[in-house]
């Protein structure tokens, strides 16, 4: 910049008082050296070593405003005697600083004591013979002020001088601040896509689960970390922590500790001292030999606004955790919550392609158990029908060859749906085909049967059966009924005759009593026996088939084969229940004596 003249007094800007001869290089210096600094620490630092080495001042001191506590804090300083510590932050209202910053004006200190000022009698203690406080105030609000401290009063063009550097660092203060503040906006946009892409790369939970601490430890610069995830169906938070070369899940009740009530409640909490907190149990410390000193806990939302975690951050390594470290968290955490409900729904589909594969697997076993069609028996035919409603399920029957002239029909029903019926199931089957070896008496049988099932506290099921022993020679029937839906026998010009003698269902009573039955079976009878997939299928106003339906369906096809007649009843039965919400496994057996 070319050296230019002084300007008049009529001039539209304010008139400086002439200085030295070099005034305008050092404007022109003053201009070139503190607004080209970004960082506005670097700012303040300059400010005060120019002022110190050349003007000649003892001392000068930056202190900027901390409005959230109503303080002034010393950023920079320069020359001797140094500042103290305990006036590095000053309550402003009672300072000559604070006199500077309110009335956007210079302060000199008086002569005499600082009348209450500590800074000021400082300088007097320091012989420092003239004080003065600069405000650091453009058009805008003022951001702090510097103080000098010299031997002696300054030159009049250097106080012109010092205004001038309180002007140029209060524009430079504000540039480097915008300048940072946007690099700090770029910063975090950077971040936030960086994270996104590293939270959404990966559909492992556990995988996923160490990526969202790592981002957010980075970020706020934590040194531990835990994402706590809830479980609604048991209404507890969970995660997985380092145990040996694997890792451990832990589980807490929802609402225990910090991360439990984050979790409830969906507050932040953030403590700058875990141990003054009541909120803070240091067991964990205790068996770790770690010690917590800051924590910072909030709750991740889903789009819907429901909690789905807690994330919880421990000791912030370069001081306490603040509100502008937990909403940067709380911007990240919508990308957490999308990325950890994306693996929890891609975990929940494997672990339900695992359980289709397992369940085809059981189906396929409890298929092979069970006879695929029904046995030639001379003088008698005899039909199936086995419709699964589930891959494995509890309804069991069998057809058991005990002689040249004797056959076992058994048909059983147990208590409940899915694989832990369909273990009862297969045990009923094993344990039967062992007991008919050695008992020859139908309510033998089913008295051993009960105390075994009973003495399974595996299983905590009961079942129904019915059991037929038939004499093919001379067409009779001994049977026994364990709570199971009746079978009938319907008999040309006859009324139906139902099959009820027997018992309790197996499984429910240690000291349970059974008595067989006994009919003649007469040419032209129709035995028909089924589960209640059968008799309790519904229609769309949850009206049951019934017993009556079935006899009135066996009654009508009494005539025809027993395949036919099964398929009839089937037909029956899905026409009654085509718009019905009822589903159960069905199994029917018919036997037509001839």
């Amino acid at each position: 910049m070319a050296k230019t003249s002084p300007r008049s007094k009529s001039a539209s800007t304010p008139a400086v008082e002439p200085g030295p001869p070099d005034f305008v290089d050092e404007v022109e210096s003053l201009g070139e050296e503190l607004c080209g600094l970004r960082d506005p620490k670097a700012v303040m630092k300059a400010l005060a070593r120019r002022l110190v080495d050349r003007y000649g001042t003892s001392v000068c001191g930056v202190w900027l405003i901390n409005r959230k506590k109503s303080t002034l804090e010393l950023v920079a300083e320069a020359g001797e005697p140094g500042i103290p510590t305990g006036l590095a932050r000053l309550a402003y209202e009672e300072t000559l600083l604070g006199k500077a910053v309110r009335q956007r004006l210079p302060q000199v200190a008086p002569r005499t004591d600082g009348e209450g000022d500590a800074l000021v009698d400082w300088a007097r203690e320091n012989d420092l013979g003239f004080v003065a406080a600069y405000p650091l105030a453009g058009d805008a609000d003022a951001q702090g002020a510097f103080l000098i401290g010299c031997a002696k009063s300054p030159s009049k063009s250097s106080l012109g001088l010092f205004r001038l550097h309180a002007m140029i660092a209060s524009l430079a203060l504000r540039d480097a601040e915008l300048f940072s503040s946007t690099q700090g906006i770029l910063s975090k946009l950077s971040f936030l896509m960086e994270a996104s892409q590293a939270l959404n790369s990966t559909l492992d939970l556990s995988e996923l689960l160490g990526r969202i601490l790592e981002v957010a430890k980075t970020q706020v610069n934590a040194e531990r970390g835990t994402l706590f995830l809830v479980d609604d169906k048991t209404n507890e938070i969970w995660s997985l922590i380092a145990h040996g070369l694997g890792k451990q899940e832990i589980r807490l009740p929802l609402g225990k500790g910090i991360a439990g009530h984050v979790a409830k409640t969906g507050e932040t909490v953030i403590i700058p001292d875990a141990y003054a907190d009541p909120r803070f149990n240091p067991e964990v410390d205790k068996r770790t030999g770690y010690h917590t000193r800051s924590i910072l806990c909030l709750a991740i939302l889903n789009k819907a606004g429901k909690i789905i975690a807690a994330l919880q951050l421990l000791n912030k390594k370069d001081g306490t955790f603040s509100e502008e470290d937990a909403e940067f968290l709380r911007t990240l955490s919508g990308h957490m919550a999308v990325a950890l409900e994306n693996a929890q729904l891609h975990q929940a589909l494997l672990e339900k392609e695992r359980m289709e594969k397992e369940l085809a697997l059981a189906r396929g076993i409890q298929k092979s158990l069970l006879p695929d069609t029904a046995p030639l028996v001379k003088g008698f035919d005899i039909a199936l029908l086995n419709e699964p409603c589930y891959a494995v399920g509890g309804d069991y029957y069998d057809f058991l060859t005990l002689g040249p002239n004797t056959l076992l029909v058994v048909i059983a029903d147990v208590e409940g749906k899915g694989v832990g019926s369909a273990l009862v199931m297969s045990n009923l089957q094993a344990t039967l085909r062992a007991l008919v070896v050695h008992l020859h008496s139908l309510d033998e049988i089913a008295e051993s049967l009960n105390r075994m099932i009973l003495n399974d506290t595996r299983s905590q099921k009961y079942l129904s059966i019915f059991m037929g022993l038939i004499d093919t020679r001379r067409k009779g029937l001994h049977y026994i009924n364990c709570g199971h839906v009746p079978p009938v026998i319907v008999r040309p010009k006859n009324e139906p005759i139902t099959l009820t003698e027997g018992g309790m269902v197996i499984g429910l009573f240690e000291n349970a009593q059974y008595r067989r039955g006994h009919i003649k079976l007469q040419s032209g009878d129709v035995l028909v026996l089924c589960t209640d997939g059968i008799t309790e299928s519904m229609d769309s106003h949850s009206d049951e088939y019934g017993d009556e339906r079935l006899l009135e369906c066996v009654h009508q096809s009494a005539d025809l084969k027993a395949a036919e007649i099964v398929e009839a009843v089937s037909a029956d039965v899905a026409r009654h229940s085509r718009h019905g919400t009822h589903l159960d496994d069905k199994v029917m057996i018919a036997i037509k004596v001839g």
